[in-house]
């Protein structure tokens, strides 16, 4: 008594060689069926392109408006974490609360309005390197009669000078060797 029709017949228990040859002997599916795989080459992709997205907006994103710092050679760094209220004063001395243009006499209620509404936030002033000091000024004692009694000044971090003599060096160095 035979269990199914000839002797390589699916109840016989023996599994085609063509079968066994595609690797395909644990997947019993119909002819012509779709296979259920996951294609990652469109994911990959995407994410490549939303990550090349983001490298070249996030510069764009900074809070303020944009201002020539002055630079110190000694500069405590602190990474901005989006808790700073930035006021600005650009190199024609416009002043702004974030990118709002505000009068420099309005600069205390505008400081106030805003610690009102965010208590927590500090306040980060960025002003341009070619301003007069007076408006820097102004715009301190406007922040000061808001009740802000710790204003963060913004600088840029001198970069370390690279020796650029060392030819000169050598040079000295054949001198000395000659003599």
């Amino acid at each position: 008594m035979t269990s199914g029709p000839g002797p390589g017949g699916p109840a016989s228990g023996r599994v085609p060689h063509s079968t066994l040859r595609r690797g395909l002997a644990s997947k019993h599916r119909p002819k012509g069926q779709v296979r259920a795989e996951i294609n990652v080459t469109p994911l990959v992709d995407v994410v490549l392109v939303l990550l090349i997205i983001f490298m070249v907006i996030t510069p764009m994103i900074a809070r303020g408006v944009s201002v020539d710092l002055p630079v110190t050679s000694h500069h405590d760094r602190k990474n901005d974490d989006n808790k700073d209220l930035v006021v600005s004063i650009n190199a024609s001395g416009d002043v702004y609360v974030n990118a709002d243009k505000v009068a420099v006499d309005q600069l205390t209620a505008s400081v106030q309005e805003e610690r009102r509404r965010y208590p927590d936030k500090g306040i980060y002033l960025k002003a341009d390197h070619r301003i007069r000091y007076g408006i820097a000024r102004a715009a301190m004692e406007a922040i000061h009669k808001a009740g802000v009694e710790d204003v963060q000044i913004g600088t840029d971090e001198q970069k370390p000078q690279t020796s650029g003599n060392v030819d000169n060096v050598d040079n000295v160095d054949n001198v000395d060797r000659a003599h």
